[in-house]
């Protein structure tokens, strides 16, 4: 590759970045109607990873619709659900996190995402805090980063010891063969993304103020380890894909080819039917003639700035 034709491939992936970012707003929009008014865009320049814009808003649209479904079943057959989201900083779990629950119920389907463990949680058994999140009959719980950070970040930034590490790698796969006989079912996704990718996305937040947020100092040393982690990386799926609850790696170089394929793998591993539900009905509201509505005093109300 030439150094011109890298730097126009480099252009072209931080515009499809940029564009990714502002469609993010659109899809919360997103509705049937909505969607048939949505022109094509012949120069839509994701056209050229092969998945256009209305291709996967469309796509995106329909696996919600499921993703619905899904949620009903899992009330209705009283199921528990657990997806585990695994992988480098920027690989876009957060991104398929969002995806999933957007239009889900969030009484039913809860994202958990741990802060660092206290200094009496650091004194408790290590899976303590993660089974005080684990899902009731008809609910599903989604772990942003997981159990795993033992093998994970815990391991290559030196906060706990290799013999803490091997004991995890001795404990987690009974531990997950117990939720599974519980009747948890169990999913664990690990999101991939070259070396290349995470740097530009790294980029991407340091130069965008409204996502610099997402960067914190263990994320930019992750960056200076990236060798580490990919080997406690494939320690980890080594020792730890078992098949009461293997391990799927999801390619996340491209967003949206991850979003569609995660969400779509999902749906097929939990086997689910269409709930029927009676129809809803607005009752008629009623009026009290011996009701009078007291007035709000003015300095009540949000000033009118808009």
């Amino acid at each position: 590759m030439t150094k011109e034709s890298g730097r126009e491939n480099l252009e072209e992936r931080v515009r499809r970045e940029l564009a990714d970012s502002l469609d993010e707003e659109l899809e919360l929009e997103l509705g049937d109607e909505l969607m048939a008014r949505l022109p094509e865009q012949a120069n839509d320049i994701s056209r050229q990873d092969g998945i256009d814009r209305k291709l996967y808003f469309t796509e995106l649209l329909r696996l919600q619709h499921e993703l619905i479904k899904l949620q009903d079943w899992v009330v209705s057959q009283k199921l528990k659900v657990v997806v585990l989201f695994e992988g480098r900083d920027a690989a876009g779990k957060g991104g398929v996190i969002k995806r999933v629950t957007q239009r889900l119920n969030p009484r039913i389907c809860r994202t958990v995402a741990l802060s660092a463990p206290s200094e009496r949680e650091r004194t408790q058994w290590y899976f303590q805090r993660y089974v005080a999140h684990l899902p009731a009959a008809g609910e599903i719980v989604l772990f942003d980063r997981s159990w795993y950070n033992r093998a994970g970040v815990e391991r290559v930034m030196g906060f706990c010891q290799e013999r803490e590490v091997e004991d995890f790698f001795q404990t987690v796969p009974e531990f997950e063969r117990m939720l599974v006989r519980s009747g948890i079912i169990l999913l664990k996704y690990w999101f991939s993304i070259t070396d290349e990718e995470q740097n530009l996305r790294f980029l991407m937040r340091i130069h965008d103020p409204m996502k610099q947020w997402k960067l914190s100092p263990m994320d930019l040393e992750s960056r200076r380890r990236w060798e580490e982690y990919t080997k406690a990386k494939e320690e980890m799926l080594a020792r730890t894909h078992i098949p009461e609850a293997p391990w799927w790696v999801v390619e996340g170089n491209n967003k949206r080819r991850a979003r569609l394929n995660c969400i779509t793998h999902l749906l097929h591993q939990v086997p689910y039917k269409e709930v029927e539900h009676q129809p809803i009905v607005l009752p008629q509201r009623e009026h009290k003639p011996d009701y009078a509505r007291m007035p709000v005093a003015p300095e009540l109300y949000v000033p009118a700035v808009y």
